[in-house]
């Protein structure tokens, strides 16, 4: 199974790795996929720091296409809504959209997506 690294996963390994340790196994396994939404987060800050070597790095990693269907997303948020979930992120909905889309699990350190689990059908790992 392809996994989806979360912004959060990126931004902690980049720092110093004490919540991401997982990530090195599914590098190693060939297993992390990314999408435009998660480098658009994760790029100008690199460029700003003049990281070069990671945003190439980056850029190598397998792409999932976006496939932003706003209706689900709509769909989304309602049933988040409805099972009392509130302060969900458009841009969370889309990451697990793209996710479901691609048969990917999502590996996140944002509480938000194990919340939203169980109600739109999402693997999470932790």
């Amino acid at each position: 199974m392809k996994v989806l690294v979360d912004t959060s996963v990126w931004i902690d390994y980049f720092r110093d790795g004490k919540s991401s340790g997982k990530l090195d196994l599914l590098i190693d396994e060939n297993m992390v996929v990314t999408n435009d939404l998660i480098l658009t987060e994760l790029i100008p800050y690199l460029k700003v720091k003049k990281q070069n070597k990671i945003i190439s790095l980056l850029s190598e990693i397998l792409k999932n296409e976006m496939k932003i269907d706003w209706e689900q997303i709509i769909d989304f948020q309602t049933r988040c809504l409805k099972n009392g979930i509130n302060g969900i992120g458009i841009p969370d909905l889309i990451i697990a959209q793209n996710a479901l889309q691609n048969d990917c699990g999502i590996f996140t350190l944002d509480n938000h997506f194990e919340k939203i689990a169980p109600i739109i059908n999402i693997k999470v790992f932790k």
